[in-house]
């Protein structure tokens, strides 16, 4: 590694700043019963995290967990555009694309704390939240394997003509994956109903990505290599995320192919409960924090009408749902012996099948 050179060191490593607030996007074609929608989503997602941090320090959460606390916008931009029977794949970090998509809190923070009343019985953990009904199916722990799931999950809708479009989310770290090569190459020569959306908090772990990639933009300078339309997004914005994946969608139902989104977001935390962060600039920490979604979209819906009132009222909503949630989770039992080698195959049992 060359010592000498200042992106390696990160005591002096540049720091890299959001993008600015769009103000023209208060003007966009989206109506104010769908951004109160998305308002409330972010909130939920927010407060639900952080929750589940502060049960994660009290020894209550089993195993590590992955939070994605200040790059909620994704999650809820593109759940608000999609239709319910859409498919959602997402990695182990996908806490917010879960409840996006409609995973009911309690089950789901139940599920974090390993829980009989989880929503996969408490087998799963944080790493693997999964509700098939509500068209999320499933959370990834191998890097980039879903990118090919989702590619079935496409094909399988374009056989059956139905217009259901997958949905496969994915960190930057992913770009560099074969996996991710092939899923874009196959997904473009069959023309499959498949949108893949890289969610570039600009550190693939605790590596910058920027150390170990050949362009500046990991996903979106990419698309043209598989006959793909760059784009690259503000992650940050709920309104830019919605209008994005409204338009992604749109082609997909409509036999237009695969799209490639990138949305730059930045993580507030670390890459994990056991990462401090420590690799980040300060004064890059705090650029990130002055663009957080939150804010910024509470102040573009006052600017646009909504009362305070309202939005304090959203707020105190999701924050009883969250403590119900967490008296709900709390309340369950463990697991028992006798769940442990039941689910293992389709059928339910743990036999070996040849």
């Amino acid at each position: 590694m060359p010592t000498d050179d200042p992106r390696y060191d990160y005591a002096r490593r540049p720091a890299r700043y959001p993008p600015p607030v769009d103000r023209s996007l208060a003007a966009a074609d989206i109506d104010m019963d769908t951004r109160l929608d998305m308002y409330r989503r972010l909130h939920e997602l927010r407060q639900f995290e952080k929750r589940a941090y502060d049960l994660f320090m009290q020894n209550l959460v089993k195993g590590t967990s992955h939070l994605s606390l200040g790059m909620e916008a994704v999650a809820t931009g593109f759940a608000t555009a999609m239709h319910p029977d859409d498919y959602t794949f997402a990695t182990y970090r996908g806490h917010a694309h879960s409840l996006a998509r409609g995973m009911e809190m309690g089950p789901a923070m139940a599920e974090l704390l390993g829980r009989e009343n989880g929503v996969l019985g408490g087998k799963g953990g944080s790493m693997h939240l999964t509700d098939v009904e509500k068209g999320m199916m499933g959370s990834y722990a191998i890097i980039g394997a879903h990118l090919c799931i989702a590619n079935g999950a496409a094909w399988s809708a374009q056989m059956r003509g139905t217009d259901q479009v997958a949905v496969a989310f994915f960190g930057d770290g992913t770009t560099n994956i074969g996996a991710f090569h092939e899923a874009l190459n196959m997904a473009k020569i069959w023309e499959l109903p498949v949108v893949f959306v890289c969610e570039n908090n600009l550190y693939m772990e605790y590596t910058p990505i920027d150390l170990i990639t050949a362009v500046p933009n990991p996903a979106a300078d990419r698309a043209a290599a598989y006959g793909l339309e760059k784009i690259l997004i503000d992650g940050n914005d709920p309104d830019a995320v919605f209008l994005t994946a409204r338009k992604a969608l749109a082609r997909a139902r409509s036999g237009g192919g695969p799209s490639l989104v990138e949305a730059v977001t930045y993580r507030s935390g670390g890459h994990s409960r056991a990462d401090p962060g420590k690799y980040r600039p300060e004064e890059e920490i705090e650029a990130w924090r002055q663009r957080d979604p939150i804010p910024m979209y509470h102040d573009r819906l006052l600017g646009l009408g909504t009362s305070e009132a309202d939005l304090s009222g959203i707020e105190r909503q999701v924050a009883q749902a969250v403590d119900a949630a967490t008296e709900f989770a709390k309340a369950g039992r463990e697991p028992g012996e006798e769940t442990l080698l039941t689910e293992v195959f389709a059928d339910g049992g743990s036999r070996w099948r040849n």
